[in-house]
């Protein structure tokens, strides 16, 4: 086979000074490195604004003339400054426009008076005149030779101060020129190309696709290229997940099927009510996986209380039934705890097994595993764990330890899963080849969302509100709009007080000399914004969130609050000591509890009515979402207040609409995903940047389906794609470069 000229050196095709410069920066090697550096955007004609009605602060580009240009030295350090003076063609509000280049080498060398280019840039005030500081350009024209590519959109590429776009530019151009495309084979199909067409328009073979994202003519060209590089990697993900598969075949799961007459069915005849419609069929699925030898990887989606963990327990018990163990992972021992108690009241003489007063039939052992049991408690536990005679057991990520052996774990259930890395989530899988797995949460992170959309984690949801369950009506309250915003938040609290009711009001930071939010959420930081979140971390200074042991005393002091009993709960305090306080407000002695995300998941307090969210903005919405249901648990109607001091379109306002309007779990960890990003699919990451280039896995959604099904229909009774040369040397090619990661792919 002949050499792929896209793996070509950028030296042969460049130059060793200028390759080296791409390497150095950018770590751009070959020709397919280069051509694979996409522009992050395209400039338009379109987009220009007249100089006179520039805004401050803003993103912005000109087309203008140069009128004079000049060289100076810095006086503070080494280097000089270029100063450039442009006038637009707005011959109805002529205006000029002063920019700056600092030791800008190739503004000085293209920038001649009379020349006309395209600026881009961020505007700013200099001694109270409008200014552009280190603008991106493009030279349009010089005074003999118009530019042929005058009205074509223009590339802005990532760049760096060494490597500006204009080089990058430079370099694509000369690589499209001088690579033989005859000898370039396509790994996506003609016919494929044709399904996944763009408004009836095929997508581009991948040479056109190339030149079209550097060198579009028009805007869709370029749109419709990235839409066809979106295919191409979908195309070879899938196909390096089929590959996967089929070699994964070999490690089988227990098949764990249902027996006739055991805990589950015993479990079924005492339940003191009917299971609902969404539980019965959310139980048939996990069965029907459950009885297969293919491990099951399964997300349940359900709202805070809609019966998931009985769903769960359910298909615990039915690989009990079968001879195994199941496990039940919680994210902090509170909840641990409150899972292991519950667990025994609702199985009740079904969880005696060894005692007197154990039923004659079937029974278990619920065991309880966490970091804090006292050293004869732990030994005791995994004793019984490692025998086998602890059917069900329930613990934190102390079950992830490598001293904790199974006799038989046939089921991991991991709940509230947005609070695990997924290198946790796998631990438990690792040491028990072939577990089932279930994963469990009203509102998945981004990278599960998008992992069902891969197919590689099968979705399950529970549909509507619990039974007896109220939706929360959810407002931001905007309290740059007046400190009468705030005191409405008091007064709703006070009001609800009178009434007899309770109020959470929660706090991103426990001490106000805290420099930042607090985080006693799960190891991926969800309690704070991620990347992509609209900048709520660097819109102000995050020192002056509001914090528990601030806001106790505050709240005390409210003439509105006068009478009413306040207590504060957080992470630092000692575990009996948030018991103390959790416990008091559960009994009706605390009216307002402010405390941090600690309250986010395992409290039940059906008293509650209100739920007020203090710098709201600091917080993801995964977790605004978990920290609504802790109200309207009960029969009377209640409400989430979002507060922030953040200014009306702001994207972190924005994000806290999202939340204001739905309740739907699902549909707000899909937001988050498209506003946060997916998580790295190939690598940890919960959410952020994606080691994908062009994908994005929820607005993509159509291309994935499609590409899994060309691999389903074309993949070889092997496995292989071996039909298909092209596209099976760019799984080869991928799996080559993703050494280490291709793993997660089959990660929930």
């Amino acid at each position: 086979m002949s050499p792929d000229p896209l793996n070509q050196p950028l030296e042969r095709l460049l130059g060793g000074k200028t390759a080296q410069r791409l390497d150095r920066e950018l770590g751009l090697h070959t020709a397919r490195d280069l051509l694979e550096h996409f522009p992050r955007r395209w400039i338009e004609r379109g987009e220009m604004t007249p100089i006179a009605s520039l805004p401050v602060g803003e993103q912005v580009t000109v087309v203008a003339r140069v009128v004079a240009a000049s060289r100076r030295p810095m006086h503070s350090r080494r280097g000089f400054i270029v100063d450039v003076t442009v006038t637009d063609d707005d011959t109805s509000r002529p205006a000029s426009l002063d920019m700056a280049f600092f030791n800008g080498y190739d503004a000085h060398r293209r920038l001649k008076p009379g020349l006309r280019a395209m600026f881009h840039g961020k505007t700013a005030l200099y001694r109270g005149a409008l200014t552009l500081n280190n603008p991106d350009f493009s030279v349009l024209e010089d005074s003999e030779q118009p530019d042929r590519q005058d009205l074509a959109p223009v590339p802005l590429y990532p760049a760096t101060a060494k490597v500006p776009s204009w080089v990058l530019r430079s370099c694509v151009s000369t690589v499209l020129d001088a690579v033989d495309w005859s000898g370039v084979a396509d790994p996506v199909p003609a016919g494929l190309l044709e399904d996944a067409a763009d408004d009836g328009v095929p997508l581009p073979t991948l040479a056109g696709a190339y030149r079209d994202v550097h060198r579009p003519v028009e805007l869709r060209d370029a749109h419709r290229a990235r839409r066809r590089f979106a295919l191409h990697e979908a195309l070879v993900l899938q196909g390096a997940l089929a590959v996967r598969r089929h070699a994964s075949a070999a490690h089988r799961a227990v098949a764990r099927p249902a027996v006739g007459d055991g805990l589950l069915a015993a479990l079924d005849r005492q339940l003191p009510f009917t299971l609902t419609p969404g539980q019965v069929s959310a139980g048939q699925v996990l069965s029907a996986d459950l009885s297969r030898d293919h491990p099951m990887s399964r997300l349940l989606q359900g709202e805070v209380g809609s019966g998931k963990t009985l769903v769960a327990l359910r298909a615990m018990l039915q690989v009990v039934d079968a001879g195994g163990q199941a496990a039940l992972v919680a994210p902090t021992e509170v909840l641990a705890v409150q899972h292991h108690r519950s667990l025994e009241a609702i199985l009740g003489p079904l969880a005696r097994a060894g005692r007197l007063d154990a039923p004659d039939g079937a029974a278990t052992e619920v065991v309880l595993l966490t970091g804090s049991m006292p050293a004869g408690a732990r030994r005791e536990a995994l004793l019984k764990i490692a025998s086998g005679q602890a059917g069900l057991v329930v613990g934190t990520h102390a079950l992830f330890s490598g001293t904790v052996q199974f006799a038989d774990l046939g089921l991991a259930v991991v709940d509230e899963q947005h609070r695990f890395g997924v290198d946790q989530r796998e631990a438990l899988r690792r040491a028990n080849p072939g577990t089932h797995l279930l994963v469990m949460s009203a509102t998945p992170i981004p990278r599960s969302v998008a992992m069902t959309v891969f197919g590689d984690l099968d979705l399950t949801v529970l549909p509507g509100l619990p039974s007896g369950r109220q939706p929360v009506a959810t407002h931001v309250a905007r309290m740059a709009h007046g400190p009468r915003i705030i005191g409405r938040v008091w007064e709703v609290i006070a009001e609800q007080v009178a009434a007899g009711h309770q109020a959470f009001v929660v706090c991103p930071k426990i001490d106000p000399a805290d420099a930042g939010a607090a985080d006693e959420g799960g190891e991926d930081g969800e309690d704070g914004p991620g990347p992509g979140d609209g900048g709520a971390t660097a819109a102000r200074d995050r020192r002056h969130d509001a914090a528990v042991q601030d806001m106790v005393p505050r709240l005390q002091d409210l003439p509105v609050l006068r009478g009413a009993r306040v207590a504060g709960l957080h992470g630092r305090q000692d575990q009996q000591a948030q018991a103390e306080a959790m416990n008091r407000f559960v009994a009706g002695e605390v009216d307002v509890l402010v405390a941090t995300t600690v309250v986010e998941v395992g409290v039940d307090v059906p008293n509650a009515t209100v739920m007020a969210i203090l710098d709201a903005d600091a917080f993801g919405l995964s977790t605004l979402h978990q920290l609504r249901g802790r109200v309207g648990r009960g029969s009377a109607s209640s409400v989430c207040l979002l507060a922030t001091r953040l200014p009306d379109g702001h994207p972190a306002v924005e994000r806290l609409e999202v939340v204001a309007g739905t309740q739907d779990g699902l549909e707000i960890a899909r937001a988050d995903v498209m506003q946060r990003g997916e998580g790295d699919i190939l690598g940890a990451a919960q959410h952020g940047g994606s080691r994908l280039k062009v994908l994005k896995v929820l607005r993509h959604a159509d291309l994935i389906d499609l590409a899994a099904g060309w691999i389903e229909a074309h993949q070889g009774p092997d496995g292989s794609l071996e039909g298909h040369p092209a596209l099976s040397e760019a799984v080869r090619a991928w799996e080559a470069g993703h050494a280490g990661h291709g793993d997660y792919l089959e990660k929930g």
